[in-house]
């Protein structure tokens, strides 16, 4: 029994599963998805603008706001760097330089160098002073300390320069500060590598975010303008220095080109680099290295425009003006061999290989002070024992006259007594005797006056 009726056949299954029957689909289902989808594409990318645009406005709020004028977080400091790139006219935008003087056994130098310093026409408040005191023996600091006082609180608040810091650093620097020690050709090398970390040292530790210049000064300058930021600056150069000379006895010439690392690359250098080892430092004005590049020295007219321009790869530190964005970027003074050179020579080739503009002025001239060498004092003590032996020669000559003159004025009034005599024997030669008598009392006068 299967529950049906007698007769009844049981019903029968059918499964096809290749085959069903599809739902009808009203016309505006699939205009219903396609619109759906493209509603949601256009919503996404515009919901992503105004999270960043209200991320951006309420990060502007916070940082012109909260950061720099919120009492409550005052341990919190924003800095806009697009403020501190530096221009070609700073004095009138108020940008910020950032003055670094190197100090070592400067006791001597340092009133001529704040005599120059109370010149400078840039604005004194815009200018802050770094000073690093290494490697000194003398009373370099307390001098700096004494000079500093004077001009800062000086009547004239025009004097007054900004922030003022001195550094004290040693770097083992054993070469000695004569003029012949420091430009011997076998100190080079070493020399240079640890005055580059100085200066580095100096650099990292004194750049502020609100500088936009640095200054590097020597403090041994003997004549600059007094106007030399401000006509360094409207260049408006990454990297500028105008060219050094020195005054020189007359016997010496009168002047001489001063500092030869600032110079435009040679081929004859470059060949010269590939022959030299890992370590080695090129450096110029030595026959030891026959570069035969031009040197900004050799190239200067008296006559000639002081604006004139010469892009230079090599650059001397004697006077540098720098944007503080090359620093910032990384750029430095290399303490080791950076394409064969070093210090202020090695930092002119790495900013020309990280394409910063790196220019010289031929005509614009800054007078270091003339240090004598070890020939040179040599040559000065023998022209200083030549001018005494001149000197005995001639004292000698004039007592020797004097006594001929004295021994002839003694004859000549000999003489004249004995005239005197022959003639009062006779009575009619009196007159001629009292003539002869007024004779011999000239003549005495004339030898006491002698």
């Amino acid at each position: 029994m299967n529950g049906y009726g007698a007769g009844h056949s049981l019903p029968t299954f059918n499964v096809a599963p290749n085959r069903y029957d599809s739902i009808k689909q009203t016309s505006w289902a699939p205009r219903r998805r396609f619109t759906i989808r493209s509603l949601f594409l256009v919503a996404l990318p515009i919901v992503a603008l105004v999270w960043i645009a209200i991320s951006i406005f309420s990060r502007s709020d916070i940082s012109t706001k909260a950061f720099k004028d919120d009492p409550e977080i005052i341990s919190v400091h924003h800095y806009d760097l697009k403020q501190s790139v530096g221009s070609g006219k700073g004095w009138e935008r108020g940008e910020r330089v950032l003055m670094c003087i190197p100090l070592r056994d400067a006791e001597v130098h340092l009133p001529m160098f704040f005599s120059h310093l109370k010149n400078l026409t840039y604005p004194h408040s815009l200018i802050d002073l770094a000073f690093l005191v290494s490697d000194t023996k003398d009373n370099t600091l307390a001098v700096l300390n004494l000079k500093l006082l004077e001009i800062q609180n000086d009547k004239d608040n025009f004097q007054h320069f900004g922030q003022v810091e001195i550094y004290e650093k040693d770097f083992g620097q054993v070469v000695g500060q004569s003029f012949s020690d420091r430009h011997g050709f076998e100190a080079q090398g070493p020399r240079r590598k640890l005055m580059a970390r100085a200066r580095n040292w100096l650099m990292n530790t004194a750049l502020k975010p609100e500088h936009s210049w640095v200054y590097w000064r020597d403090v041994d300058i003997e004549i600059a303008p007094a106007t030399i930021i401000e006509d360094l600056m409207r260049h408006n150069k990454d990297v500028i220095v105008p060219n050094i000379w020195r005054p020189l006895p007359d016997w010496l010439g009168s002047q001489q080109p001063y500092d030869l690392n600032s110079w435009q690359e040679s081929e004859t250098a470059l060949q010269l680099a590939k022959t030299l080892d890992e370590d080695a430092v090129i450096v110029e004005g030595y026959p030891e290295y026959s570069t035969w590049r031009p040197h900004l020295a050799y190239l200067r007219d008296p006559y000639g425009d002081p604006d004139v321009e010469m892009e230079i790869d090599g650059v001397g530190g004697v006077s540098i003006l720098a944007k503080a964005k090359v620093f910032r970027y990384g750029a430095h003074f290399p303490a080791f061999s950076f394409e064969k050179h070093a210090e202020t020579e090695g930092f002119g080739k790495m900013c020309k290989r990280m394409h910063f503009s790196v220019i010289g002025l031929p005509h614009y001239v800054v007078w270091h002070l003339y240090e004598p060498s070890s020939d040179d004092l040599k040559h000065m003590a023998e022209m200083e024992e030549e001018r005494k032996r001149k000197e005995e020669e001639e004292s000698k000559k004039q007592q020797k006259e004097f006594k001929n003159v004295q021994l002839g004025d003694s004859e000549e009034v000999q003489d004249l007594r004995d005239a005197m005599k022959d003639q009062t024997r006779d009575g009619d030669t009196v007159f001629d005797s009292e003539f002869d008598s007024h004779k011999l009392h000239a003549a005495e006068k004339k030898k006491d006056k002698r």
